[in-house]
């Protein structure tokens, strides 16, 4: 399986830092043979995305806010012009205002709702819109990161469960519209994992401890465990496979109590 993905191209969006999600996705497809691009919002993050991708083989590296449709149409023709054709796309990116992170749902401002909807949920219409004319040339697969809390109530998750939910339907919609151009998309909803935007959920240490009591596998989802979901998701071992979210949770969301 080490050269799973050999001679593909893919492009991950949200790398952060080494503790990232999207990192430890990164890590598995390249590990598995394919060339890899990542992207960066801003110069704080670019320092820390050229730093992590000095362990990776020739990767491409783009700035990237999907905010702004100008910067991913500019990101996506640039990524044409040095691969050609594009195999694999991932979007791991989320964004909510602290505050909105805290309390009551109830109390979500209208303007702290519509900005947490078009980072994290809209952008991923915006970018498989611009990544179709390269997924399409010879078939491609798109994944999206998602959690329990598109479905379920999480405390102080709020607008970011709304969010998710949004996603979710995204992901189903996409994959109607993508199928008839050979392009599939799926998503991971991975257990809490501790990384710098999940630490920014109010009680976050307790739901570590409550998952590790109650889940089948009685213990917290590791990062890799997600990057080799991913690996199998984008390769051509899940080519019958669309429209799907995978749990990569240790089994929680399967638990009533």
């Amino acid at each position: 399986m080490t050269q799973l993905l050999a001679g593909k191209k893919a492009i991950v969006l949200g790398v952060a830092n080494k503790r990232s999600i999207a990192w430890a996705i990164t890590r598995a497809l390249a590990g598995a043979g394919a060339r890899m691009a990542l992207t960066f919002q801003g110069p704080r993050l670019e320092d820390n995305v050229r730093k992590l991708a000095k362990d990776l083989d020739d990767p491409l590296i783009l700035p990237c806010d999907v905010s702004e449709d100008s910067q991913i149409e500019e990101c996506f023709r640039r990524l044409g012009e040095e691969f050609g054709s594009l195999d694999i796309l991932v979007h791991s990116i989320a964004f909510a205002r602290r505050e909105e992170l805290d309390g009551e749902f109830l109390a979500t401002s209208r303007e702290g709702y519509q900005i947490a909807q078009d980072i994290s949920s809209y952008s991923l219409t915006a970018l498989a819109r611009a990544a179709t004319p390269l997924l399409e040339k010879e078939g491609g697969a798109i994944l999206a990161l998602t959690y329990l809390g598109s479905g379920k109530v999480i405390p102080n998750y709020n607008v970011m469960g709304v969010a998710k939910a949004a996603l979710e339907s995204s992901i189903r919609y996409l994959a109607s519209d993508l199928g008839k151009r050979n392009i599939r998309i799926n998503g991971i909803s991975a257990g809490p994992i501790n990384t710098l935007s999940a630490r920014g959920i109010s009680g976050f240490t307790k739901m570590l401890e409550l998952i590790r009591e109650k889940a089948p596998l009685h213990r917290n989802t590791e990062p890799a465990e997600v990057g080799d979901a991913a690996l199998f998701l984008c390769s051509h071992l899940a080519r019958g496979i669309t429209g799907e979210i995978l749990h990569v949770d240790s089994g929680y969301h399967i638990m009533g109590m």
